[in-house]
């Protein structure tokens, strides 16, 4: 089904920004991109989707071999005990000897959808573990070579990035995959300040997997 996601604010990256813009997706390829009346124009058929704030592409998590394998993102349950947060550094090394596959498996998928929350499309790899080699080819998310990055490993690819264009794996371009995310912010400026908190919708390979709101 193609549909339009229309927002105040497209920011292709590479290209000029489009006010009152909009991206028609057909399948998991980006058939347009522009001025919405003229995506609606061309596409009344559509389904239409309006969001607030901004859409960009999809961003790109560099530090994600070290989120996915070197601490632990505990169960809702284990709340009381765990606490909500990535559980990291020599805690995470006193609890890596009760985690069985299971829960060791449990974690990766849920420091995956972590990551789509925070409008993440491409993981830098390589993966060498079993149980996150599986979890990936699931979730949908692609695998991209290693990035060099900065600082303390953090959710949020603006940690490492910086800026958009320095979080983002690619741009959106007519042809290409349809990763993108949407920010709940009124421009480029507001959405490096605010990071990537600010994600309230992700479209991965055209399908949304993540919605806030």
């Amino acid at each position: 089904m193609l549909t339009v996601h229309a927002a105040p604010l497209v920011l292709p990256v590479g290209a000029a920004a489009v006010e009152q813009g909009a991206v028609a997706v057909e399948g998991d390829r980006i058939v347009a991109l522009g001025p919405y009346d003229e995506v609606a124009a061309a596409h009344p058929a559509a389904r239409v989707r309006q969001w607030p704030g901004v859409i960009t592409p999809g961003l790109r998590q560099r530090q994600a071999a070290w989120l996915l394998t070197r601490c632990y993102h505990p169960d809702p349950r284990e709340a009381d005990r765990l606490g909500a947060e990535p559980v990291t550094g020599e805690a995470f090394a006193r609890l890596a000897g009760e985690l069985d596959a299971s829960r060791w498996a449990g974690s990766v998928r849920r420091g995956l959808q972590q990551m789509l929350r925070y409008g993440t499309t491409h993981v830098g790899g390589p993966f060498g573990d079993p149980a996150v080699r599986t979890a990936l080819s699931r979730s949908g998310l692609v695998e991209v070579p290693a990035a060099p990055a900065a600082g303390a490993p953090d959710l949020d690819p603006f940690a490492a990035g910086r800026d958009l264009p320095g979080s983002v794996h690619t741009p959106l371009v007519v042809g290409a995959r349809a990763d993108l995310a949407v920010f709940d912010v009124p421009d480029e400026a507001a959405l490096v300040e605010a990071g990537a908190a600010s994600c309230v919708v992700t479209v991965l390979a055209g399908r949304l997997v993540h919605r806030r709101r």
